[in-house]
């Protein structure tokens, strides 16, 4: 699968706060995840693509300082986009 402008309007619809709300920490959280995710499928089929692996290891980066500062404002939340993402099994 790959990360479409179909794809981002599907988890921005599903992640949303309120019906204009685009840019919250858990759709920016899921968004990040899901390119994590192709990008991480992307690697197993081309091990030597190192650009590609250094731009992973920022998302990953930019992902975990998202989810510090969603769990400092409000835990609820940031439970609940570990739950709806099923990160950290």
């Amino acid at each position: 699968m790959s990360f479409t402008t179909a794809v981002k309007a599907q988890i921005v619809k599903n992640h949303r706060q309120s019906e204009s709300d685009t840019g919250s920490s858990e759709v920016q959280i899921a968004l990040f995840s899901e390119r994590i995710k192709y990008l991480t499928e992307h690697l197993k089929g081309h091990p030597r693509d190192f650009h590609t692996q250094h731009g992973l290891t920022k998302l990953v980066s930019k992902r975990r300082k998202l989810m510090r500062y969603l769990k400092g404002i409000n835990v609820q939340r940031y439970q609940n986009i570990i739950k709806a993402l099923d990160i950290r099994g």
